[in-house]
C-alpha cells in the first residue's frame, strides 16, 4: 500500500492531462445537456495537428494552440450539423466522429506519429507542474466566462432553450459555442497527451467520452455541485480520482492493461448507480418516517375523541 502511494505522481500527472478532456464533456453534457461523441474524434485531432506541426518545426507552444483552433473547428462542425441542418444531437456527433477518423488520418499521413526525438511543452520540467499550471489557468478561465453575460446564456440554453429565447438570446450560437469551446478544450488534452507519451496515433481518441463522463460523474459524486468554480473544481478532481482508481486497479493481479475500457465502464456504472441507491434509500426512509408520524397523529386523534 505504502508502495502504491508514492507512485500516485503517475496518476495524478495523468488525471491533470486530461482534466482539460474532462471540462470539455462538462460543458456538453451538464451544461448544454447534448450528448457530444465528436469527443472521440477531436480528441485524436488535436493529437494530430500538434504531432505534424512539431515534426514540421513549428514552435511546440503555437502547435498546441492550433491543436485548440482544430478542435473548435470540429464542434462548430457539429453545432452546425445539429442547429442549421437540424440533424439529432447524438447522430450529429457520431457523423462528425466518423469524418474526423478520415480527416486525422489526412492530417497524420500516417496511423501514428513518433515524438520522441522532438521538441515540446514541457522541456526538462516534470509534466506534472506544467499540467498544474495550464488546467488552473484553464479552469479559471471558463469559470470567468460562464460569469459574463455569454456565458449564463450559454448555461441557461442547457436548462431551457425557450426560456433564453424569449429574453432575445440565440440558442444556435450558444450551442455552436458551447460545442466549440468543449471540443477545444479535449484537443487540446490530446495535443499535450500526445506531446507527454511521445507519439500521437489515430485511435488514442477511443473511449474517450467515457473517460470523461467518469471524471465528471465522479468529482460531482465527490465534491458536489453548487457554483461554477466548486463544479469546474470537481471535474478536475474527478479527472485526477478516476486516474488513481484505474491505477488502484491495476494492483489486483488477474487485471491486465487491456483491461482498461472494462474498468472504465465499470467505474462509470457504480458512479451513476450508487447515487440512484442512495436517493431511493433516502425516499424510502422519509417515506416510512412520514408514514410513522402520520400513524402516531391518528392514534393520538383517536385517543382524544375517546
Amino acid at each position: 500500500m505504502l508502495d502504491f502511494v508514492m507512485r500516485l505522481d503517475g496518476p495524478i500527472e495523468l488525471g491533470l492531462l486530461y482534466a482539460l478532456m474532462a471540462l470539455g464533456v462538462y460543458i456538453t453534457f451538464r451544461i448544454l445537456d447534448f450528448p457530444d461523441l465528436t469527443v472521440d474524434g477531436s480528441f485524436t485531432t488535436g493529437a494530430a495537428i500538434a504531432a505534424i506541426l512539431i515534426t514540421n518545426g513549428v514552435n511546440p507552444w503555437l502547435a498546441t494552440l492550433a491543436a485548440f483552433a482544430g478542435g473548435m473547428l470540429a464542434g462548430i462542425c457539429t453545432g452546425l450539423l445539429h442547429t442549421k441542418g437540424k440533424i439529432n444531437g447524438l447522430l450529429s456527433g457520431i457523423i462528425m466522429m466518423i469524418a474526423l477518423y478520415s480527416i486525422n488520418m489526412r492530417i497524420m499521413g500516417k496511423p501514428n506519429i513518433s515524438l520522441s526525438q522532438e521538441a515540446n511543452i514541457f522541456g526538462s520540467i516534470d509534466p506534472i507542474y506544467i499540467m498544474l499550471v495550464i488546467v488552473i489557468i484553464g479552469k479559471l478561465l471558463l469559470d470567468a466566462f460562464f460569469r459574463t453575460d455569454l456565458g449564463l446564456a450559454l448555461r441557461a440554453t442547457g436548462d431551457n432553450k425557450r426560456m433564453i429565447r424569449s429574453f432575445g438570446a440565440n440558442t444556435d450560437t450558444t450551442t455552436i459555442l458551447g460545442l466549440s469551446i468543449s471540443n477545444g478544450l479535449v484537443a487540446l488534452s490530446g495535443a499535450v497527451v500526445a506531446q507527454q507519451s511521445s507519439f500521437a496515433d489515430i485511435s488514442s481518441g477511443i473511449g474517450m467520452i467515457v473517460i470523461g463522463l467518469a471524471s465528471v460523474i465522479i468529482g460531482e459524486a465527490v465534491l458536489g455541485t453548487g457554483s461554477v468554480f466548486r463544479t469546474t473544481l470537481a471535474v478536475v478532481c474527478g479527472s485526477i480520482i478516476y486516474r488513481i482508481v484505474v491505477a488502484a486497479a491495476y494492483e489486483i493481479e488477474w487485471l491486465e492493461a487491456s483491461d482498461l475500457k472494462l474498468i472504465t465502464a465499470i467505474i462509470v456504472i457504480i458512479a451513476l448507480v450508487v447515487p440512484t441507491i442512495n436517493r431511493a434509500m433516502k425516499q424510502r426512509s422519509q417515506a416510512r418516517r412520514r408514514s410513522t408520524e402520520l400513524l402516531a397523529t391518528q392514534g393520538k386523534t383517536k385517543g382524544g375523541a375517546l
